[in-house]
């Protein structure tokens, strides 16, 4: 059997029923993502009350310093990242309970 190196074996089709287990799961990502979207909104406005001066900072913001926007892009980021995993990994694992297989 001659063999190119570097190249790579065909994949395996996908099974139907992963390909159907896939599409039920995505009206189900998009609701559990906009629900983490409006969680990790709040969050960070809370954050922001706390940490900031008056309301979160835009980039355009003008009068805002270049440490004020910066510092609160990083904590948005942080809060939205850590929110996306966990509203990602919890919805992985209500439907592994669910169906016994796991998403994706």
């Amino acid at each position: 059997m001659s063999s190119v190196a570097g190249s790579k074996a065909p994949k395996p089709p996908k099974s139907k029923k992963k390909k159907k287990q896939k599409l039920l799961y995505r009206p189900v990502g998009l609701a559990l993502g906009m629900a983490g979207g409006a969680i990790a909104s709040t969050v960070f406005n809370r954050t922001w009350a706390v940490v900031g001066d008056g309301d979160a900072p835009d980039a355009m913001d003008e009068e805002r310093t270049w440490r004020e926007i910066l510092l609160a892009a990083a904590i948005q980021g942080a809060i939205f990242a850590v929110v996306k995993a966990a509203v990602d990994r919890s919805g992985a694992v209500g439907v592994r309970r669910v169906t016994g297989n796991w998403p994706g």
